[in-house]
């Protein structure tokens, strides 16, 4: 059954803010999308420029507005933060973004107590964690971005590499959004065929040093495209679209989006990116999938990465949010 109601509301009007709207705007999935940022007038001038176009589009009213604007919002969307710069990884922009957050979060909870919130600004584990506590929403309701577009990504090398169509590879990368992430080969399949089958067949080049450069090579892509234009948030955007997607039309899509672990994988309370069916509730429920013993130990090993950051930021995120605070 479908959410109840169509408006999304996007919170930052940057380049993944703007382009997230742009690509739902051609989905037809909102029949109403708020754009804010603490910049009103870029946010107006988005606005402004893809309401131009809806004589093309299903029916949709955009536009600009402050967080009340953004009440009854059946998903809101988090873009805003520090752009990532050359050279940073996404762990470095923690403390950064953890004061726009501290602000941000409880506009959006005054006005969106049944909302879904889906993070995407980075690190996304760490602020979907963040984000959960400062909202004091149930975690099936905080959803990060998560490893889908490193999946994705994952997905296009290999294609590439196999001659065959992305959508027809099946495999995840699970963990951080980020350099500690890992790819799950024991998972990997084409055409029904594990992927030593497949290359025994096919093409006869997945050794380990092909895995270890392909995973190196997702781990980094966005530096690379980051290198060459400034930022990333054409594909970023396609993956928050295919998200909303499934919690609109409650799909039950098993999607690598960041979730709550509570003892998933011998993993408790952090947000990482793991299996999970999506639908109209949020998250319905985290998958723990069978991996080997080395793709397990990498996974506990990213949690600790993302625990140890949260520990060594010293930030005090435990307080949830109530209007009288």
């Amino acid at each position: 059954m479908k959410i109840k109601g169509t408006k999304i509301s996007i919170i930052g009007a940057g380049y993944v803010g703007s382009t997230t709207a742009f690509t739902l705007m051609e989905s037809g999935l909102a029949s109403e999308i708020v754009i804010v940022d603490i910049d009103k007038n870029k946010a107006e001038g988005e606005a402004m420029d893809l309401s131009h176009g809806v004589s093309f589009v299903s029916p949709v009213d955009i536009r600009a507005g402050d967080y009340k604007d953004t009440t009854d919002s059946a998903i809101i969307i988090i873009t805003a933060g520090a752009a990532r710069k050359p050279g940073e990884t996404r762990l470095d922009m923690i403390n950064k973004n953890y004061v726009i957050f501290k602000s941000v979060i409880p506009e959006i909870v005054k006005y969106n107590p049944n909302s879904i919130l889906l993070v995407v600004s980075n690190p996304v584990d760490i602020l979907s964690y963040i984000t959960y506590k400062l909202s004091g929403f149930p975690p099936e309701r905080v959803i990060g971005s998560g490893t889908v577009l490193d999946t994705s990504r994952l997905r296009y090398i290999l294609s590439k590499d196999f001659g065959v169509d992305a959508r027809n590879i099946h495999t995840y990368i699970m963990g951080e959004h980020g350099d500690s992430e890992i790819a799950t080969w024991s998972l990997t399949s084409v055409a029904g065929m594990q992927l030593n089958e497949y290359c025994n067949v096919v093409c006869m080049n997945c050794n380990d040093s092909y895995r270890k450069k392909t995973v190196e090579d997702v781990r980094n892509a966005a530096y690379k495209v980051i290198d060459r234009k400034g930022s990333t948030y054409y594909a970023i955007a396609l993956a928050i679209r295919k998200i909303v997607e499934a919690i609109l039309r409650d799909e039950n899509s098993i999607l690598t989006v960041s979730s709550l672990l509570k003892g998933e994988y011998g993993i408790s309370d952090i947000y990482m990116g793991i299996p999970s069916i999506v639908g109209s509730d949020g998250v319905k429920k985290v998958l723990e999938i069978s991996l080997n013993q080395e793709e397990a130990f990498a996974l506990k090993t990213s949690a600790e990465t993302l625990k140890s950051t949260l520990i060594n930021s010293k930030i005090d995120f435990t307080k949830g949010y109530s209007p009288e605070s």
